[in-house]
């Protein structure tokens, strides 16, 4: 099953597409193949990586979204060719996002949207080369000011939040892509 799912991409990439398989664990098998630039595990039904993702050290885009994973291990951060993770659609928390995150000195895409994030984690902080920020429909009430310090930020999405509409944060250099709308107000624009 696997074997056949590694594909070369247009651009010269190897990707292992593993997606929509109804996959409920992790697939050990796979990690004979870890030598890929991309490993799409989206739209299956895991509720769990396991620390062994890291055996998937050239992997530069990981896509983990619409799954049932309430938490990531510690070990990705130590995917440091990581440029691009979506984990959208998830049952993530703050506390389901282990600090090692932060140590992705390369990330440029992170996508965290829909899921159940309450607040913004602070080692975000630590990823300057972070150029899109995606926090959607999640459970915020606030953006902290220190995004505004992550020198490539262009995008950031923290709609359909609960955020307070009356009084939104200045985050001048991000302004260009602010996205703080309720969710009620995208029909009326």
């Amino acid at each position: 099953m696997a074997k056949n799912a590694v594909k070369l991409t247009i651009d010269g990439k190897r990707r292992l597409d593993l997606s929509n398989m109804e996959m409920t664990t992790f697939p050990k098998c796979i990690l004979k193949l870890c030598d890929v630039d991309e490993l799409d595990l989206s739209r299956n039904m895991l509720k769990k990586i396991p620390d062994s993702i890291n055996k998937f050290v050239n992997v530069r885009l990981l896509d983990l979204h619409s799954n049932q994973l309430e938490q990531l291990p510690e070990s990705i951060g130590n995917l440091q060719k990581l440029q691009n993770l979506n984990m959208c659609n998830n049952m993530l928390t703050t506390y389901g996002i282990p600090h090692t995150l932060g140590l992705l000195r390369n990330l440029k895409k992170l996508n965290l949207g829909m899921n159940h994030i309450e607040t913004v984690p602070s080692f975000i902080a630590g990823l300057k080369e972070l150029g899109e920020l995606w926090l959607f429909n999640n459970l915020l009430t606030q953006i902290p000011l220190w995004l505004q310090n992550l020198p490539n930020l262009h995008m950031l999405n923290v709609k359909c939040n609960p955020l307070p509409v009356d009084n939104p944060p200045k985050l001048d250099p991000i302004q260009r892509s602010w996205a703080m709308k309720q969710c009620a107000d995208e029909g009326n624009e």
